[in-house]
């Protein structure tokens, strides 16, 4: 358990450090065309500092593998919704970001509660509890819950601000689809080629590619770190509802640890939530309102 949290306390200061960097490289590509995908991806990997995020977020990957076969996935889930602490700080030490007291807010207020998340860990889950027709539903769900945002983006009259909130908390939702299909992977019975044959395989690769197109427009129309923090909240949200309806994770142990547990994970969503205002650039590196790396005042 203390091996699979720590994982996960890495893939998320790594998780968040990658978006920035994609952020800031997906402003200086050209549009994505989902109608010529091959290009559009061709076109953000020749940004530099695009490729750099995209680096940065395959050992961010590997290490979110490791901590989901170690680890309850809601657990894990709300550790990395507790990424938004690094992405704070990163965005305003090394990003040109400046919070304001709300964001903080929400950073002590995310940080109190993984802390009342580690203390409160129950044991380690049977491996061979996850249930096939809940996992069915829950990817089921999710996925046309994430269409249905894609399609409200596309819609003319919307400004691009939210097009991009709508497109990032679509692909946050698909990483969750993601996220669920490989926990299901890793404790479910190998498959043909030790589980490289396998539907669930085939969904979570499905799922991470549209949320990767998805992501990255969401990156170029709309004001980053906001994107970033709803994209890592819908993301969170997806899989702790998929560990504890799947997998049959519990919440705690004993009245009480269920009580502070269950408090702790909406006070990580509330502290979540409350990173998406708004933010500017410090005046040292500001940059032009056009831009979308450009962030109303606070």
């Amino acid at each position: 358990m203390i091996v699979g949290l720590t994982l996960a306390l890495a893939s998320a200061a790594a998780t968040n450090l990658a978006f920035l960097f994609k952020q800031r490289g997906a402003v200086l590509a050209p549009a994505i065309e989902f109608r010529h995908l091959v290009r559009s991806a061709s076109g953000l990997f020749h940004s530099r500092w695009f490729l750099i995020g995209w680096m940065v977020a395959l050992v961010a990957w590997g290490l979110h593998v490791g901590a989901l076969s170690l680890a309850p996935l809601s657990i894990v889930q709300a550790v990395l919704s507790g990424g938004l602490v690094f992405l704070a700080v990163f965005a305003e030490r090394f990003f040109g970001f400046e919070l304001g007291r709300r964001q903080w807010t929400g950073v002590t207020i995310t940080a109190a509660g993984l802390a009342v998340i580690g203390v409160t860990g129950g044991g380690a889950t049977d491996p061979h509890r996850a249930s096939l027709a809940p996992l069915l539903a829950v990817e089921g769900g999710i996925a046309v819950v994430s269409a249905v945002l894609v399609r409200f983006s596309t819609r003319r009259h919307l400004a691009p601000r939210w097009q991009g909130l709508l497109l990032g908390a679509a692909a946050g939702a698909l990483f969750g689809v993601s996220d669920v299909a490989l926990k299901y992977l890793t404790q479910a019975p190998p498959g043909p080629m030790f589980g490289l044959v396998s539907p669930w395989l085939l969904t979570a690769l499905v799922a991470g590619v549209i949320a990767f197109f998805a992501s990255a427009r969401s990156l170029q129309i709309g004001y980053g770190v906001e994107v970033i923090a709803i994209t890592s909240v819908a993301a969170n949200l997806g899989a702790i509802i998929g560990g504890i309806l799947v997998f049959s994770e519990p919440i705690g142990s004993g009245p009480l640890a269920i009580a502070a547990r269950a408090l702790a994970f909406c006070a990580v969503i509330a502290g979540a939530a409350l990173m998406p205002a708004p933010m500017r650039a410090t005046p040292a590196r500001a940059v032009p309102e056009s831009s979308p790396m450009a962030t109303p005042a606070s």
